[in-house]
């Protein structure tokens, strides 16, 4: 069977660090080859570069399409591309797939698709493909939201969760086209990696864990040293909590040194009170790439804002784990929640935390309320008719304490405090600085388009025009209940 898998384009990028982070759509990559497993040609298009959906359609003929829907601002543009793919080929199966699709489906329900994937695609997209192939009834296919004549309604859940060594490493292959433009900071072209799926941390704002009932899954040491070691010179890795498994996490960078895998950079996620009783993993990890950063979920500069995210680490935790990991040399690359409810005070006490510890190489977001997160059910009438583009973390979803225009002069002058001001500490010559020439452009250009978060005016002539002008609600914000998250 011929099948086309899609990521499309997300939309609304104007804010944030979207121009820095373009990867490779590695859940299309698993997916793809676990299909080509099963017999089916496939390919894949990332719809971030050119060519459009429609003309992919036409190339590729497909009798099955699947559609990315990684985060909740990209609802939208994902229904956009159904309709853009049903116009192509009526007769073709659309369904989609992603994280905010299985935590969320509601507002994925539309005549133009017909499933939402509600677990690991890797498993169920290969039973579609056969159900499809062999005449066989899609409602016994399982962790499915099926479009059906009388309405929407779920599939049984798989009996467990996949294991993930079930699945062939990624088919890289299909996206090789695009590879130098996917990129992460100041590397390109930037591989994608995972070892593990999940966390089992309770977060309030965050939605990974409450997909995954608080589990982690982990790939074999096999597998993952293969992984890194077919990879490129620069790798993510997309692990929500790296070295959460102390044992495995030494066992691997044993296994790595002996295979002779060494990287020029690596970028991992992990959490501050982990590296902080964590030394000897950290320092048997360093070796493996001349530049190591680590992004740290740093959320808060005090006790009280990190308890109100349930985030189980207290400022403390921030601080050594800092210390630590710059004693090992690794580059520290952190983010900080902004909630619309602080007072000036809150500002100035987290800009008072970030140049006492040297911080200015983190990010700053707007506290979001996730859908599939309890925090989005408890605040639902404070967000109805927003728009789902407004879902980035840089948009505010109600209207903040000190009033909008204050709250962006102050949201301004927090992200001018970072190394990304180059009116600054750190100019564009200090940038250019550490690129080889082909790369100026890039940096030149994600640079520019950084600034503007820089400028209060830029944010509120945003706010002021895609703020709703009504409360009536844009969707039912207590349907949706993923597969999993709901086991």
């Amino acid at each position: 069977m011929n099948i086309l898998l899609l990521r499309p384009h997300p939309g609304n990028d104007r804010f944030g660090l979207g121009p820095f982070f373009r990867v490779e759509p590695l859940g299309l990559e698993y997916i793809g080859a676990a299909l080509r497993a099963h017999g089916h040609t496939v390919s894949a298009a990332d719809l971030r570069f050119r060519p459009g959906a429609a003309t992919w359609v036409r190339r590729t003929r497909p009798r099955l399409v699947g559609i990315s829907c990684l985060h909740a601002l990209e609802y939208e543009r994902v229904v956009e591309t159904a309709r853009e793919v049903r116009r192509a080929s009526p007769d073709a199966f659309i369904f989609v797939g992603g994280h905010a699709a299985a935590a969320f489906p509601a507002p994925l329900e539309c005549d133009a698709v017909d499933a939402i994937c509600r677990d690991d695609g890797e498993e169920i997209v290969p039973l579609v493909a056969a159900a499809l192939a062999k005449g066989g009834r899609l409602d016994e296919v399982p962790g499915l939201r099926l479009r059906e004549p009388d309405g929407w309604r779920d599939t049984p859940c798989l009996d467990r969760q996949t294991c993930l060594d079930l699945v062939p490493l990624p088919a890289r292959d299909l996206v090789d086209r695009h590879r130098s433009g996917y990129h992460c900071l100041l590397f390109k072209p930037v591989w994608l990696v995972e070892t593990a799926r999940g966390c089992p941390h309770r977060c309030s704002f965050c939605s990974v864990w409450q997909l995954y009932g608080r589990s982690c899954r982990e790939r074999s040491i096999a597998a993952v040293v293969e992984d890194f070691a077919t990879a490129g010179d620069s790798i993510f890795v997309a692990d929500d909590l790296f070295w959460h498994n102390p044992a495995r996490s030494l066992e691997l960078a044993d296994a790595l040194k002996k295979r002779g895998v060494f990287k020029r950079w690596i970028l991992v996620q992990t959490r501050t009170d982990l590296i902080c009783r964590s030394a000897d993993l950290m320092a048997a990890w360093r070796p493996l790439a001349k530049d190591f950063d680590i992004f740290l979920g740093l959320e808060a500069a005090t006790d009280k804002g990190l308890a109100g995210i349930t985030k189980d680490s207290g400022v403390a935790e921030s601080v050594e784990a800092v210390r630590l990991a710059r004693e090992l040399r690794y580059g520290i690359n952190g983010n900080f929640l902004i909630d619309p409810d602080w007072d000036e005070d809150d500002f100035r006490d987290l800009w008072d935390f970030v140049a006492r510890y040297g911080l200015q190489r983190a990010g700053f977001t707007i506290l979001t309320p996730l859908p599939g997160t309890d925090f989005f059910r408890e605040v639902a009438p404070r967000i109805a008719r927003q728009p789902w583009s407004n879902f980035d973390m840089h948009h505010l979803l109600w209207e903040p304490r000190v009033g909008a225009p204050r709250f962006f002069e102050l949201y301004a002058e927090t992200w001018r405090r970072s190394i990304l001001n180059t009116s600054g500490d750190k100019s564009l010559v200090d940038w250019m600085k550490q690129v080889r020439p082909s790369q100026i452009p890039y940096i030149a250009r994600v640079l520019w388009r950084t600034q503007r978060m820089m400028k209060p005016e830029a944010y509120l002539r945003e706010y002021e025009a895609t703020r709703p002008r009504t409360t009536e609600p844009l969707v039912d914000f207590s349907a949706g209940a993923c597969c999993r998250g709901a086991a």
